[in-house]
């Protein structure tokens, strides 16, 4: 009908362009971060280098358009046994040291349409000098489990599928797979949509149980362990924030009134880091009276024990009607991680023989469009 609102999902073609572009500028910012990734190299640094990227990327695209765009994820970096969110400020920051596991992460929004994009790799490893044992272990686990959960998200399989998969790859690899870890529906300026995937049900952490469909869009996180699964909270400074939207207070300092109107102009929606600021005197007093006051989420740095290794991938997925697309791909170099261990299950097997669309999906040919739903439904297992 004339004038009515278009939609707001990924049925759009326009949405499904926006997550397009947000992608390719979370997987480029990306990849330039990992040329950076070098021993010695301070992890703040890499961390804003990350959020420069971003920016950068962004400033090229929609220039001529009224449109929100920024970070939606700040760049996080975390070495070994550190599980997420560890974006240091620069005089409490660490360096990247040769063998160290790295995870990195970073996330990209346009017009509140969201991309993330994560990966881990351990520092100097190549295929000419791979790595071994528990670090290649668990960092073949966690690729052996996305690439398993990518081929699962299909309409009609159910979210518990890719829980169980999870846990059967983590056991042939000597390997857990992360406790409180959540894959989400991701929707225009919602990271944590109400649909959710566990990494690992235990018997106080579940969510419900509902099948993937056709027009929905994921973030898909993946985190293995070397350890128990159990994550902590770690002495490090939380730098990693979200705007509580539903919360509102009239601040008393004038420092946390100017920080939080630059949270709300900056990052309304979607989270930040203080390393995303100039004024950092002003950040630290404005999170400090903003988390008394809730209108903050904080997202703390979680570790596993000090000897355990984990390891993450992260994309972002659109079920479409012609199929499911992988929007940020896996980025991830076999050859440099040698393991003696592999996938013992069948289905697990079956599962990963199937291709997997990586790229845009294919554009409809008009003439093809009174397809019978056999035939649509037909179309969707051969993609």
């Amino acid at each position: 009908m004339e004038g009515e609102e278009p939609p707001k999902g990924v049925e759009n073609p326009n949405v499904v362009n926006k997550y397009r572009e947000a992608a390719n500028i979370a997987r480029n910012s990306l990849q330039k971060l990992l040329e950076l990734c070098k021993a010695g190299t301070s992890i703040h640094e890499l961390c804003t280098r990350g959020d420069k990227f971003i920016e950068e990327g962004l400033a090229q695209i929609f220039t001529n358009a009224a449109i929100e765009k920024g970070i939606a994820i700040p760049t996080c970096i975390s070495v070994n046994n550190i599980c997420g969110y560890y974006s240091p400020l620069p005089e409490e920051s660490s360096v990247l040291n040769h063998h160290d596991l790295v995870k990195v992460e970073l996330g990209v929004h346009l017009d509140g349409y969201i991309a993330a994009i994560g990966t881990s790799f351990v520092v100097g490893a190549t295929p000419a000098e791979p790595v071994t044992g528990p670090k290649a272990d668990v960092i073949h686990a966690a690729n052996t489990a996305i690439q398993t959960a990518l081929r699962l998200m299909r309409p009609g399989n159910s979210n518990y599928a890719l829980t169980d998969a999870y846990a059967k790859i983590a056991a042939d690899y000597g390997c857990n797979m992360m406790e409180g870890v959540l894959s989400h529906e991701v929707k225009q300026h919602v990271i944590d949509g109400n649909k959710s995937i566990i990494c690992k049900e235990v018997f106080d952490q579940h969510v419900e149980e509902y099948d993937f469909a056709v027009n929905q869009a994921y973030i898909l996180d993946v985190m293995v362990t070397t350890g128990e699964g159990k994550p902590r909270e770690t002495e490090y400074r939380t730098t990693v924030f979200q705007r509580a939207l539903d919360v509102t207070y009239n601040l008393k300092l004038k420092a946390s009134r100017t920080f939080l109107a630059e949270v709300n102009r900056r990052f309304p929606t979607l989270m930040f880091s203080l390393n995303n600021f100039d004024d950092q005197r002003n950040a630290r007093l404005g999170v400090a009276e903003c988390l008394k006051h809730n209108i903050f989420y904080a997202f703390p740095v979680l570790a596993e024990r000090p000897n355990d290794l984990v390891a993450q991938f992260k994309v972002t997925v659109l079920i479409l009607e012609s199929g499911t697309v992988v929007a940020t791909p896996v980025i991830f170099t076999p050859e440099a991680y040698r393991t003696e261990r592999v996938v013992t299950d069948e289905e697990v097997k079956k599962t990963l023989a199937v291709p997997m669309q990586t790229g845009p999906a294919p554009k409809k040919d008009k003439k093809k469009k009174k397809k019978s739903k056999a035939k649509v439904a037909e179309t969707k297992q051969d993609s």
